[in-house]
């Protein structure tokens, strides 16, 4: 009697996922402005600087046209009463230092978090990263 082998089934295969945010708050209660999945911690950290120089950029000065569309969508701008949140994001985006923290953050399994202040409102802008799905933060 010829009996073939049981099938071995091999486990599903889990692609790690990452998540990234941006949120405005008055301390009380906040907004998301956008947000993105991807599927690695280099994109994650690609689109949180791209985000950080577009509101850093838009302080103040129309959009500007860009030649290339982003697979992913763009946060909604935000309007600073001040110069120093827009400078802080920009020199976050620029840094290295700044951007290897948080590299090495996500490689941990740690959220790569960034938060600019506007005094004058009393609103905070974070930038946040991690490693899973948005429900999981």
């Amino acid at each position: 009697m010829n009996v073939a082998p049981a099938a071995r089934r091999t486990p599903p295969v889990r692609v790690a996922v990452y998540a990234a945010e941006v949120t405005l708050s008055d301390g009380e209660r906040f907004a998301s402005l956008g947000g993105v999945v991807v599927r690695n911690r280099r994109l994650v950290l690609l689109w949180l600087r791209r985000q950080a120089l577009r509101l850093a950029r838009g302080h103040g000065l129309p959009p500007v046209a860009e030649s290339v569309t982003p697979p992913t969508r763009d946060v909604l701008p935000v309007r600073f009463h001040g110069s120093d949140a827009p400078e802080e994001l920009r020199r976050w985006a620029t840094d290295g230092a700044h951007q290897d923290h948080a590299i090495r953050a996500l490689e941990a399994g740690f959220p790569a978090l960034f938060t600019v202040l506007d005094p004058a409102v009393g609103l905070s802008l974070t930038l946040a990263g991690w490693r899973g799905h948005p429900a999981d933060r």
